[in-house]
């Protein structure tokens, strides 16, 4: 365990020393939470052509479904139970940790939320709409904020790779859930619409 430990904290380093002054500021941008707006609008944008009003919102709803639970199983069962540091906050990386802006965040970094919530939507969102250009966007999104994560010096690359792995499993078990039930619910309604007529 110790090699692989150290084995991670290497690859953060070398990851987080890329560091230039024009890097900075893209990847400060790709972290932000409300830098991908733009983004999220032509998803919903794509899923509305393709599935219409109804699958859209069973999309949103699912889509809430698997941020929530990403969001709070990675807090709730990974940091505050593993509870290990963040790289900017590991005693024997002090002084070698590059912070762009100088914030480091929660005490405890694995898993990374960012990392499970973006590869959970990604995935959820690639098998609902079964569009490739959908699924393509999703991944390169995911996996662009994954590693601006690590070079921002808040994560080492075990915490956004395990991160990811779990938001995957969050993803697939979400879209399965939504479309079991959404078989029940459109069941149930058509069963109502008949039992009307007759």
């Amino acid at each position: 365990m110790d090699w692989l430990l150290e084995l991670d904290r290497q690859a953060f380093l070398a990851i987080n020393g890329l560091h230039t002054a024009w890097l900075d500021p893209i990847m400060a941008f790709c972290s932000g939470k409300l830098t991908w707006i733009p983004l999220y609008l032509l998803i919903l944008y794509l899923v509305w052509r393709k599935a219409g009003w109804g699958g859209l919102l069973w999309f949103m709803l699912g889509v809430a479904i698997t941020i929530l639970l990403a969001d709070q199983l990675s807090v709730h069962l990974f940091k505050n139970t593993v509870q290990r540091l963040r790289p900017c906050h590991a005693q024997e990386l002090q002084g070698l940790v590059y912070l762009p802006y100088g914030h480091c965040g929660g005490q405890y970094g694995f898993i990374s939320s960012h990392a499970c919530n973006c590869m959970a939507v990604a995935l959820f969102g690639t098998l609902f709409a079964r569009s490739k250009l959908l699924g393509w966007l999703l991944f390169l999104w995911a996996m662009v904020v994954s590693l601006s994560r690590v070079y921002m010096g808040v994560h080492y690359p075990g915490d956004v790779l395990c991160g990811a792995i779990f938001g995957l499993l969050v993803g697939s078990a979400v879209y399965f859930g939504t479309c079991r039930l959404r078989i029940l619910v459109e069941r149930r309604v058509k069963k109502r619409a008949n039992s009307n007529e007759n």
